[in-house]
Parts: C-alpha cells; structure tokens; sequence
C-alpha cells in the first residue's frame, strides 16, 4: 500500500516514514502544501491514504484537501491536528477528511486508523481478510491457509495484501507496482511476476487468475 505522508517537521517526518515503512507500506513524503497538493493529485502515483498535517507552509491543509476533494480525489485522508483545537478537527472533516488523530501520538494508534481507513475503503469491516482458507491478518502482517501460518516475504506480503484488498478486481502490473514499492525500487523490472509465481506456489490452486493483457485477479471461492 502507497501512503503520502506530509508533515514539515522532519523529525516526525522521518519517525512516520520509518514506523510506516517498517510495516510494509511504500511512502511519499511532502513537506509543505503545495507538494502536497501536487503528489496527491498525480494520477500517475496514486496513494491508498495520506497522513496531512494541518499546520503547513506554503499552503495549508485544509486548502490542500479541499482542493484534492474538489478535483475528485479520493483516497482516505487522516488528518494531524493540535492538541485540543476541536476547530481544526471540525474544519477537516468538513474539508473532506475521513480521520483525524490528536498530536501527540502513539505510532500503534495511527497504524491501526490507517488500516482501518484502507479497509473501509475497499469495502472491509475487519482487520481480518478472507478469501476462501486464506486470511490475512492487517494488524500483525499474517497470513494463514487453514489454520496454518505461511512464510511470506515482504514482497510477497506486500502483493497479496494489495490483491486482497481488491479481491475481484483485475489489478495490472503497473498498478501492484505504483501501490507497492518505494520511489527508489526499479520499476521497470519484471520483479511482479516472480511474486506472483511464488505466491501461487504457496496458496490454493485457482486463487490468483492471470487476465492476460489485463493483470491478476483474486478470485475467492464462495
């Protein structure tokens, strides 16, 4: 999952970038607004949610999202907001926002309203998804297939978890790799489908369908 993080102030900056980062996420960074805007309005890079802090120079946040709201974008945004400004929490939600989070702030907090505003979207109400025997964990980044816990690597997390957020949905090459790779990864390189092959190598027969021309889709048995 791609998340643009914009935050001026580069020592929460870095501890956002490294706690997503740890947890699989591929990161976008952005230090004030106008940067913001611009990354969060590039169809060529779409995000699966932004963390916008409020308080930015250049341009601030809520005209940021207004303007990503007015130009028909929307990926999940959580919002930064001081410590008991109920005006700047009334502001954002009004702007567009789908979550606001108090500064300061627990890291496992954030990481848990983050994927719930993934799930929502995707039309998920558990931190649990399922497809078939497969059920992959959001909160601890596991995955099982009957009962029986399954050796992932990060990558291969990172690719069954987009694919299962989209379950039904044909997914394209160049999409998994927009949603799951760092900015500095090659991204030219054929790396996708040897995921693919080790994936279908360790789960159910039939589960990842190749659309040829298309991409893959997660077909899960009723």
């Amino acid at each position: 999952m791609r998340v643009l993080v914009v935050e001026d102030e580069p020592t929460l900056a870095a501890q956002l970038a490294e706690g997503l980062g740890a947890e699989g996420y591929a990161v976008d960074l952005a230090r004030d607004g106008v940067d913001a805007h611009f990354q969060g309005d590039d169809e060529s890079r779409p995000h699966d949610a932004v963390i916008l802090d409020l308080g930015l120079p250049r341009m601030d946040g809520i005209t940021v999202l207004k303007k990503w709201r007015a130009a028909g974008r929307r990926m999940p945004v959580l919002i930064l907001t001081a410590r008991d400004n109920w005006h700047e929490k009334v502001a954002g939600i009004d702007a567009g926002a789908d979550d606001y989070l108090t500064k300061p702030f627990h890291m496992e907090e954030l990481l848990a309203r983050l994927r719930a505003l993934i799930r929502r979207t995707g039309g998920h109400s558990s931190a649990e998804l399922a497809c078939g025997p497969v059920v992959l964990d959001t909160r601890n980044s596991r995955v099982v297939v009957d009962g029986r816990a399954l050796a992932l690597t990060g990558h291969e997390y990172r690719v069954l978890d987009y694919l299962m957020h989209h379950q039904g949905e044909i997914v394209s090459r160049s999409t998994l790799i927009r949603h799951i790779y760092a900015q500095d990864f090659d991204r030219d390189s054929n790396t996708v489908e040897v995921f693919i092959a080790r994936l279908r190598k360790k789960l159910p027969p039939g589960l990842i369908e190749t659309e040829r021309g298309l991409g893959y889709r997660l077909v899960c048995p009723r």
